[in-house]
This record gives C-alpha cells, structure tokens and sequence, in this order.
C-alpha cells in the first residue's frame, strides 16, 4: 500500500471514528478530514470539483431555502394536520401513511428533496400526537432510501446503472418496484416491533389525542395567505421541473436554484433570514466527506477492493451475493455514486464469462439500500438527522445504527434472495 493511500484510509478511518464516538461534532471531523488531505495534496485541487459532488450540495441549498421561506406560510403545518386528521391521531396509521408516501414520492423525485419537504410536517404531527418524532423519523429516512431503490430515476445509482447497462424505465419497475414495495412493508414492521412501547399509547391517552388532533382547524395553520399559495406554485413547478429535468436537459439543482431565487423575488422574503435557516453544518459535511471519500478513489483503495473482490467470483450465485452485499456494506459508509461508478466497468468485464443482467439489479439493490445501515450511509439520513437535531431532537449514531443496520440486513438479505429465486434457483 503506497503511502498516499494508506493516509487516506487512515484519515478516512479517524473522522468515521470520530463520528462513530461523537466526540467531535461529524462536520468539524468531516473538515478536519478533507483539510488533512488537500494540505497534503492527495487529492489535487485542480480535481476537487471532479469530486465534490456540487449537484448534490446546491440541491440541497436551493430546496432549503425553498422550504425555509414556505414554512413561515404555514404550509407544513397545514399539511400535517390534514395528514393527522386523516389518521385520526393514531400513531401506528401515521407511520405507516407517512412511510408509503415517502417512498412513492422518492421513487420519483430526489431522495433529499423529499424529507426536506416531509420532515417538518412529520415533527409537528408527533408534537401534536405528544409522541417521541424519532422512530417516525427513522421510518421516514429508511423509506425514502427504500423508495429510491424502486425507479430507474429514484436514486443516482439508478440512473448510472440504468444508462451504462441500457436498462429502461420499465425494467427497473418490474425488478425493482416489488422488492421495494416488499421491503418498506418489512421496515415499517421491524420500526414498529423496536419502537412499540413509544408508538402504542394507553386507551384514554389515545382517545384524548384523537380528541386533541381532531379538534385542530388546518386553516388556522396558515399564516399568510399569500405566501402559502406562491409557496405551492413554487414548490409544484419545481416538483414538475424534477420530473421534467432530463428531458428538458436542465440539471435538478438548477431548478431547485431557480425555484429558491424565484420565490424569493416573488415573496419579498428576507434572504438574510431564508439563507440563515439553512443547514449550513449539513452541506459543509457533505463536502468535506466528499473530498475524503475522493481521495479513497483518487489513490485506487476503491479499485483494488472491488478487484479483490471480483477474484473469488465463479458463478452467478456467487456473483449475486457478493455483489448485493459488498455493495450494502461499502455503501453503509463511503457515498454509493462513486462506488457504483467503481463497479459498473468491473461488471462489465464479467460479461464474457457470465450473465450479468441479475448482476446490475444485485448492484442498484446494495447501493440504495445500503445507505440504511448507518447514519450517514445516504443523504437523506444527514439531512434528516440535522433537521431533527435543529428542532431539539438529537438521533446519535449508534441510535441509528441499531435499527438501521438490522434493517439493512434484512431488506438486502430479502431483496437478494428474490433477485437470486428470479434468475437462478427457479
């Protein structure tokens, strides 16, 4: 191992360490790691750009401030009592509504985009329920990653799979869609069994909140009129323009951008206050893990890994497998677009000896679903973690972990399992 890559394994080490122990705040770590390796030039600045993955970081800036100006509308708020009253204050039908629109929506738009949307509503839900936000948090975050596995557009991954393997819109529905749907049902089910005594409530105390959450007017939440509807047209056509992004060959963080500059023309919004609300200690994570993460690629750990790996392949099932759940695991803790970037041309090079077609479905399997397992395994995982921790509730890492990284193991092991039953045991 050349010197070069052993410190960026090494560095990449300390700052996971660091997060794991939280002894030091995962963006402070985060920087300090990045800091480390462009001082010693592991990582040349001329090719930070090539991985500091700015669609990502300006994405999720322009939707802040999106959802920060929307919020003092009343918007959130509005939404989250129609979705309460329509559970009727029970905390198991809000956990599970929640979880299935999560997912359907992820499976059609940006994981991030979706819980920076749902999120606030979803605290307020379970203050006005007078119950802990965090397992439905968690549900939350697991179900977007979940629902991003479903699509060919739901995650990156996805998308990078799907154009190197030339797979269509419609195959990713017919071997994806049912492992998701399959899986969100299992998660809501191991969320529930881990939170239950937090989620059931005594008979009368259900009664009184079912009293409390009926009795609210969801007009009453808004707090100007005029701001809630430009916030909804807002949000709708960026919505739209997500939708639209690849054919109108506009990248979504472009659109998210010109959704934050227009509603802020359009509301008269102080931008002091829409750029002070945002999760600055989120974003500055991001880069920073991400200079880390390049440096991992840059110096080839990531290449001779998965090269490794590739050498105790000699059959489909074996292939399967090992790809689904090396996948899980890497993408648990290094950022899953370069990984899946890593392990597309080393699949490919497999074709000439074996069927690759179940390999790519074992590959978007492993890299979307893997992000469950730790607190910072997927994007969605931070962002709602700094959310919840900016409203007093704090979700520390092993507290992920222990619930997220059964639910990896079990989602991966089923999704596996079906991929394996389809193309091979039957």
């Amino acid at each position: 191992m050349q010197t070069a890559e052993l410190v960026a394994l090494s560095v990449f080490a300390g700052v996971y360490a660091f997060i794991i122990s939280e002894k030091l705040h995962r963006t402070v770590a985060a920087m300090v790691g990045a800091s480390v390796i462009l001082l010693l030039n592991i990582v040349p600045w001329e090719k930070v750009s090539e991985y500091l993955d700015l669609d990502t970081i300006l994405l999720l800036a322009g939707m802040m401030v999106v959802v920060n100006i929307a919020r003092e509308s009343g918007l959130f708020e509005y939404i989250a009592i129609k979705t309460a009253k329509f559970s009727k204050g029970n905390p198991m039908k809000v956990l599970l509504l929640f979880s299935v629109v999560t997912a359907v929506v992820s499976a059609f738009l940006d994981n991030v985009t979706t819980v920076l949307l749902l999120t606030p509503m979803l605290i307020y839900i379970t203050r006005q329920m007078d119950v802990s936000p965090v397992p439905f948090l968690l549900s939350e975050v697991f179900a977007s990653n979940i629902g991003g596995t479903a699509t060919l557009i739901g995650d990156p991954p996805n998308i990078m799979i799907g154009s190197a393997a030339d797979l269509s819109f419609n195959d990713f529905i017919i071997n994806m869609t049912p492992i998701a749907f399959l899986d969100l049902f299992i998660t809501v089910g191991i969320i529930y069994l881990a939170f239950r005594n937090v989620i059931s409530t005594h008979r009368e105390r259900s009664e009184a909140i079912k009293m409390s959450i009926m009795s609210l007017n969801e007009e009453d939440a808004i707090k100007d009129r005029a701001l809630f509807r430009k916030s909804v047209i807002v949000i709708l056509s960026v919505v739209v323009g997500f939708f639209l992004h690849d054919s109108l060959g506009i990248k979504p963080a472009v659109i998210a951008l010109t959704g934050a500059s227009v509603l802020l023309l359009w509301s008269g919004a102080s931008p002091e206050y829409a750029l002070e609300k945002v999760e600055w200690a989120t974003l500055f994570f991001f880069g920073g893990l991400f200079i880390i993460v390049g440096a991992l690629v840059e110096t080839g750990f990531i290449d001779q890994v998965s090269a490794w790996m590739m050498n105790y392949i000699h059959s489909e099932t074996q292939a399967i497998l090992m790809i689904s759940w090396f996948s899980a695991f890497a993408s648990a803790i290094i950022d899953n677009i370069p990984f899946t970037a890593t392990m597309i041309p080393l699949i490919k090079a497999m074709g000439s000896s074996i069927n690759t077609y179940p390999l790519w479905w074992a590959l978007s399997l492993g890299a979307c679903l893997g992000g469950n397992g730790t607190a910072i395994g997927a994007s969605a995982n931070v962002v709602v973690i700094g959310m919840a921790y900016r409203e007093g509730v704090k979700i520390t890492f092993v507290d992920f972990l222990k619930v997220g990284f059964v639910i990896m193991l079990v989602t991966v092991g089923v999704g596996s399992g079906i991929i394996w039953l389809r193309y091979v045991g039957l």
